[in-house]
């Protein structure tokens, strides 16, 4: 293989990866092992975070192979429509990295099987069936972050624990109302392709009012939750104001006084969404690594997500003026 032909297919497998989202499942994993007991081991906090990032890098592998006739009319330059990733090459690494994941964790907590198996074919459901069902499909995409939490939580105990599952629910309206937002710019390519989004079916409004909703109790549920936290409890809930005061600018974007939300407005909305999640998550670390070490995490995972999404994110949302048009 020539360099040029190896560098392209380097990066077509790391725009698969989303990298400005990779570092959120894991934090999120990471988030529940430390809040759910003390002392933990090492190897309990690295499967805790790898495996969720696995499963959820395999996610976007098989999501984009179960996806690639709908990204052939509205995305042709993603990476198995442009033909710089073959599609069996998508669902071999999908299957061998949701293998990798599944395999750290049963050999901390044998357990945790049926959450996987439950994220896994979830995640399939959702590219595979729910995506083109209205609201169901955010309500399944919103569940596999909070299966992830409680996850997180069986990498140092055996089962989550009852006083912890109000942070699944966080994690749960969070994630469904930030992909509601990531649907409004993709209604046009929906409509094409036949897939009856929430946004599809009732309109860019409604659908960012529910997401406003949802967020709502995502974040009243997090305010909530640190109240029972253990220590560094006014730390923790200031973090989780600050997460909420960024995330209102996304819903300012989406829910403005504008004659139209444009599908650039609407990215830019679920680009806010996706640093704020850091910075949300983050908060739960606070409480069971302490400031210094939470900030200490944050702080480096922002400024990656943040620049590496400039980068990236507009080039794999939109095609470049008139492919789109020719692919159709």
């Amino acid at each position: 293989m020539d360099g040029n032909r190896l560098v392209g297919t380097l990066g077509a497998h790391v725009r698969t990866w989303r990298p400005y989202t990779i570092w959120y499942p894991g934090l999120v994993g990471l988030a529940g092992a430390t809040l759910a007991a003390e002392p933990r081991a090492n190897a309990a906090l690295l499967a805790a975070w790898f495996a969720p990032t696995a499963v959820w890098v395999a996610a976007h592998y098989l999501g984009d192979y179960l996806d690639r006739h709908l990204d052939a009319i509205s995305k042709p330059q993603r990476p198995i429509p442009s033909g710089r990733m073959a599609p069996r090459t998508a669902l071999l690494c999908g299957t061998l990295l949701a293998a990798a994941g599944c395999a750290a964790a049963l050999a901390v907590n044998w357990r945790t099987i049926l959450l996987l198996a439950v994220g896994i074919g979830g995640a399939l459901a959702y590219n595979g069936l729910f995506k083109a069902r209205g609201l169901w499909g955010n309500v399944v995409r919103g569940a596999l972050t909070g299966a992830a939490f409680a996850f997180g939580t069986m990498m140092t105990v055996d089962f989550p624990p009852v006083g912890l599952l109000p942070f699944v629910v966080v994690f749960w309206a969070h994630d469904a109302a930030s992909n509601v937002v990531g649907t409004l710019r993709d209604v046009a390519g929906d409509r094409e392709g036949g897939y009856a989004t929430f946004a599809v079916r009732r309109g860019l409004r409604t659908a960012g009012r529910t997401a406003a909703a949802l967020y709502g109790l995502a974040l009243v549920t997090a305010a909530f939750g640190c109240l029972a936290v253990p220590r560094d409890r006014a730390i923790c809930l200031l973090v989780v104001l600050l997460a909420g005061a960024v995330g209102s600018t996304a819903f300012g974007l989406v829910l403005g006084p504008r004659r139209e939300l444009t599908p650039r407005t609407a990215l830019r909305a679920h680009e806010v969404l996706v640093a704020e999640r850091i910075v949300l998550a983050d908060a739960l670390l606070v409480p069971g690594l302490g400031p210094a070490l939470a900030l200490g995490i944050l702080v480096p995972l922002l400024v990656l997500t943040l620049g590496v999404q400039h980068r990236m994110r507009s080039g794999h949302e939109f095609a470049p003026d008139g492919q789109a048009a020719t692919a159709r």
